[in-house]
């Protein structure tokens, strides 16, 4: 089969052997998988993410990635049921899925996010586990299925910061977490919700998304906007960049009981001012993926069409433009999201 991996920092399509379904699996053909932040974060800084997060406690241990080898991804994915592994009955063949990209083998978790052995979703078949399969409801579209994974990211920043109507927010980036954000926290009831981003058509995305007022932060500081157009509920800021300073920035200029959620993943050492957060008695939170309930739930929000993910997407490419994908995500301007179609003629 065709499929997409990292290969010596670049992203190149080559033929693998096919994936076979173990017991307790079901192998399945890629319709839609988008191109996550991280999977860029990754092929810049790989290296870089490995060396971290190998010194840290408390991390689930699973096989380390090998750079020089190559590295299979794509996890935010719609597939095709074709067939099950020996002893196992799961969704009938033609039934449309998602999953959380990870396969359960041989009772350990490997990760369909980078992996040198398991086949991920930028590839034309994957394997995946019969028992984290979530079927994906009829009238919904393979490409919308594809964003439960982001949908679920932002699903689960919102869960965890415990905001309430009566609150209001500001979401710092309007890339495709920062626009989930937005989406679930006017879900909740949130408002007002203000958004910042420097690219127009992102602004632009974050309207549609529900945001009730988004500013160019070249022209008008996100902070003094919400103090303008609200100024008095209490406020949660999420931030969804990941840049070294922004912290530091977003610490010194928000009002006093701030909760300042992170959603974003920054590559770089960064520092921020103590004296802010404690003068201001500011809660900083730091979140991370979902849970197995919050993936589901993100599901039906999208089945039921109470969040309408589909703004979000701006482009679909085969994966023999995966590279150019990639390139031009890195122009803000240019796209949001990018679905890869695997079975793209």
């Amino acid at each position: 089969m065709k499929a997409a991996v990292l290969r010596s920092g670049h992203m190149v399509v080559d033929t693998f052997a096919e994936p076979v379904p173990g017991e307790g699996e079901v192998l399945v053909a890629v319709h839609a998988c988008g191109i996550c932040g991280s999977d860029l974060h990754f092929v810049h800084h790989g290296a870089n993410f490995l060396a971290l997060t190998s010194e840290m406690n408390g991390v689930t241990k699973r096989p380390p990635v090998d750079l020089t080898r190559d590295v299979h991804m794509g996890h935010e994915f719609c597939a095709e049921v074709l067939e099950w592994g020996p002893r196992t009955t799961g969704p009938k063949p033609g039934t449309l899925v998602t999953s959380m990209p990870v396969l359960v083998r041989n009772g350990e978790r490997q990760s369909l996010s980078f992996s040198n052995s398991v086949a991920g979703a930028y590839g034309e078949r994957m394997v995946l586990s019969n028992e984290l399969l979530v079927p994906v409801p009829t009238g919904v579209t393979a490409v919308n299925a594809a964003l439960t994974e982001p949908l679920a990211v932002g699903l689960h920043a919102v869960n965890a910061s415990g905001i309430k109507p009566g609150q209001s927010a500001v979401v710092i980036g309007c890339g495709p977490v920062g626009l989930t954000l937005i989406a679930c926290l006017k879900n909740i009831g949130i408002s007002p919700v203000i958004a910042s981003d420097y690219s127009p058509a992102r602004r632009a995305i974050a309207a549609q998304m529900g945001a009730d007022l988004v500013v160019d932060p070249r022209e008008q500081d996100v902070v003094s906007a919400w103090q303008q157009h609200d100024g008095k509920q209490p406020l949660v800021v999420f931030e969804a960049v990941g840049v070294p300073g922004l912290i530091n920035t977003v610490m010194r200029d928000v009002p006093r009981e701030t909760k300042i959620v992170v959603v974003g993943l920054c590559m770089e050492p960064d520092t921020f001012q103590p004296v802010f957060g404690v003068l201001k008695e500011l809660t900083l939170q730091f979140v991370v993926t979902y849970s197995p309930q919050e993936f589901e739930q993100a599901m039906h929000l999208i089945a039921e069409g109470t969040i309408d993910v589909s703004p979000m997407v701006t482009g679909q490419v085969g994966l023999n433009d995966i590279a150019q994908a990639f390139s031009d995500l890195s122009q803000a301007d240019q796209h949001t999201k990018i679905m890869v179609m695997p079975l793209m003629a």
